[in-house]
Formats: C-alpha cells, sequence, structure tokens
C-alpha cells in the first residue's frame, strides 16, 4: 500500500520508511511519485496542530493516505525553546543547521551540564482519503552536549546526547529504539493494522 510522506527531507523519508516497511507500506514523497505539493502555512502552536496541517494538504492534494511529521527540539533552559520553531530557528528555513546549532550552543554557553536538559518530540499523523485520521506523539529526554559529535543524523541530532551519546554517533538501528520519532511510529505502528483494514474493507 502506498502512502505519502509529507515532507522533502530525504533522510527522515528513509527514517520513517524503515520503520513502516515491515507493515507493507511504501513510503513515497511527492517527487517520487511525480506529484507537485504544496508547502502548507504551519500555522499550529503544537507539534501535533502542524503534523496534521501537513498529513491534511499531502492527502487532499494526491488522494493518497498521507503521513506527516512535526518534531522538534525543546530545551529547558531556554523555556522550551526552539520547540515548534525548531526548523526556523536561527534565520529559517534555508538557514544551514550547523549556523543553527553554534547559535544553540552560543546561548547556552553559559549553562552548566545539569541544567541542559532537553527533548525532542514528534508528532506524527495519518490522514487517510475518507477523513479518518491516527495521531501520535513520542518524546525522548537527553541533554544538549557542550560540542557537536558524530556525522550521521540530520538536524540538531549533533548536539542531542542520549546516555552520553549524541544521535549523529548512533547507527540507524540505535536512533530507532530511542528517538522521539522512532517512538511515536512503533505507536503508529501498533495502532496502524486496524486502521488499514478498516481503510481495505471500505475503498475495497
Amino acid at each position: 500500500m502506498k502512502f505519502l510522506i509529507a515532507t522533502h527531507n530525504i533522510k527522515k523519508r528513509d527514517e520513517l520508511s524503515r520503520i513502516l516497511k515491515p507493515l507493507g507500506i511504501d513510503a513515497v514523497t511527492a517527487s517520487d511519485i511525480g506529484a507537485e505539493i504544496s508547502d502548507p502555512e504551519e500555522t499550529g502552536t503544537t507539534f501535533a496542530e502542524n503534523a496534521r496541517i501537513k498529513a491534511e494538504s499531502g492527502c487532499r492534494e494526491t488522494g493518497l493516505p498521507c503521513i506527516a511529521d512535526d518534531s522538534g527540539l525543546c530545551v529547558d533552559a531556554l523555556n522550551g525553546r526552539p520547540g515548534v520553531y525548531s526548523a526556523r530557528y536561527a534565520g529559517g528555513h534555508d538557514t544551514p543547521f550547523s549556523h543553527k546549532i553554534a547559535v544553540l550552543l552560543d546561548e547556552l554557553k553559559d549553562v552548566p551540564d545539569e541544567k541542559r536538559t532537553a527533548r525532542f518530540i514528534s508528532s506524527v499523523c495519518c490522514i487517510f482519503p475518507d477523513g479518518r485520521e491516527l495521531s501520535v506523539e513520542g518524546r525522548c529526554e537527553g541533554k544538549i552536549g557542550f560540542e557537536p559529535r558524530g556525522g550521521g543524523g540530520f538536524g540538531f541530532d549533533p548536539i542531542f546526547y542520549v546516555d552520553g551519546k549524541s544521535f549523529a554517533e548512533m547507527t540507524s538501528a540505535e536512533k530507532d529504539a530511542v528517538s522521539h520519532r522512532g517512538k511515536a511510529l512503533k505507536l503508529l505502528k501498533e495502532k496502524l493494522p486496524d486502521f488499514l483494514r478498516q481503510y481495505r474493507t471500505i475503498s475495497g
């Protein structure tokens, strides 16, 4: 079964695809199927609201079941920033994450290790053409390191540490086991089969 993944981020697409493949789901982006979809304005004040906006838009424009993720980094010492504005932090969507990381580390330069607690949050929303929807959320607690480490992952992964290891130092399997998105997708994986059975019955 083909599902649209509402993202232009290939690494995020691969992460979603890796976890959903055992369900028989073929995860594709708009470019994979030769379609053009708009980038809806993310006007939500929560990750869940923004994920729903993106999933609804993708489903409406392609007619395919659509999965969208909205995620971000919430740093306690910064009162939860950058939060839902993680992708737009320190300059906007087009600003390289190397710059965003440098700005974040500078904001935390005087914050001691014990107060550098943070969490990644991922909200995943799946919208079906018949209007049904399924939403889940995953969280991963960790700390912001004092320097970037590792060459893997994407976004803020090089400075987000779990048990002394940054996300960017982990293998894909290690990250999937503990990450916010991995946890959200595991919940989705548990709940999705019933939705798929219902959808196939209704659409078939």
